[in-house]
């Protein structure tokens, strides 16, 4: 029997990014309270900093005897807390803070506070995959290219204003970059190259703004789904950008498939991001997938494969 299921409350702990949340008092009260309000122990505390985003905080909650951690702050911070607690029986709850919270999108896990802890109280779990680069871990999507440079063109304060619409005009900056040189190495199977603008490689297939750019990808089945995005002018991009809001099983200018490891190899070093984040640019992006390796707090029933309805119901638990 696990923490969740157990009649005896969990320890739990919180891991925050003061940076994402405007008052840290009032977030302290409002969490505690919900928590105790249920019998739940106060949980413990415990900020990120520029030096560490998160995982040596998770990793710290779990050496203290954590059953559960909450991850509050933007993709950076619940990305680290991915990286510390997956392999483990601690589970993960995101209250999402900051702009992109990819993963509670993904997921249904709701975009407010009162919405992430209603998803906690109800009891609600499940074991998803993550993917693995170097010694991160992540639980939506990696890429390198076009997807980077839009993330590193866009404004924090536009981001803190409008939400993802601020995106679109880092998009607009990189739309006539050259395209890269790449050859892509799938499950030990014969290397292609092939002249794209990103490579996506995904866990679950929304992006920001709900987006769905991989129809088929699911975030327990073991595998990675993989999307090379070529698109040469703008003619290509509208057309690639309208067969994805229509979902269409073939789209203009991709290609998609499916895989247990994928290699990435440029020319030349390039944008790379993990969960939303920016890493370091590279010329090479080995990912790996760990099975079912991150315990996630998530809405009840979870009957839908990407558990994308309405977790707002979750908040009535408050």
């Amino acid at each position: 029997m696990d923490a969740l299921t157990s009649p005896r409350p969990p320890r739990s702990a919180v891991v925050v990014n003061p940076v994402k949340v405007p008052d840290l008092d009032e977030l302290r009260r409002t969490v505690t309270d919900a928590l105790t309000a249920r019998g739940w122990p106060e949980p413990m505390w415990l900020e990120t900093t520029v030096e560490d985003p998160g995982a040596g905080q998770a990793a710290q909650a779990v050496r203290d005897g954590a059953e559960l951690v909450f991850a509050c702050g933007g993709d950076g911070t619940v990305m680290a807390c991915v990286t510390a607690l997956a392999g483990t029986d601690v589970a993960l709850a995101v209250l999402p803070a900051g702009t992109g919270n990819l993963l509670a999108a993904n997921l249904g896990l709701g975009s407010d506070l009162a919405t992430g802890l209603g998803v906690v109280l109800q009891g609600g779990r499940r074991r998803i995959d993550v993917g693995v680069v170097g010694d991160r871990s992540f639980a939506v999507m990696a890429g390198m290219g076009f997807d980077a440079h839009m993330l590193d063109a866009t404004n924090d304060t536009a981001k803190k204003h409008i939400g993802w619409l601020a995106y679109v005009a880092g998009a607009l900056r990189h739309l006539r970059d050259r395209p890269m040189r790449v050859r892509i190495a799938l499950d030990g199977r014969p290397a292609f190259t092939r002249r794209p603008r990103t490579v996506i490689v995904g866990n679950v297939g929304r992006l920001q703004g709900g987006i769905r750019l991989l129809d088929e990808a699911q975030p327990d089945d073991g595998l990675l789904d993989v999307a090379v995005l070529s698109p040469r002018t703008l003619r290509d991009w509208l057309a690639l950008g309208w067969g994805v809001l229509r979902r269409k099983n073939t789209v203009a200018r991709m290609e998609t498939y499916t895989a247990t490891r994928v290699e990435i190899t440029s020319k030349r070093a390039q944008p790379r991001q993990l969960d939303g984040d920016l890493i370091e640019p590279g010329r090479n992006l080995l990912i790996t997938v760990r099975p079912r390796a991150l315990l996630l707090c998530v809405p009840q029933p979870a009957t839908d494969p990407d558990l994308a309805h309405d977790a707002a119901r979750a908040a009535d638990a408050l």
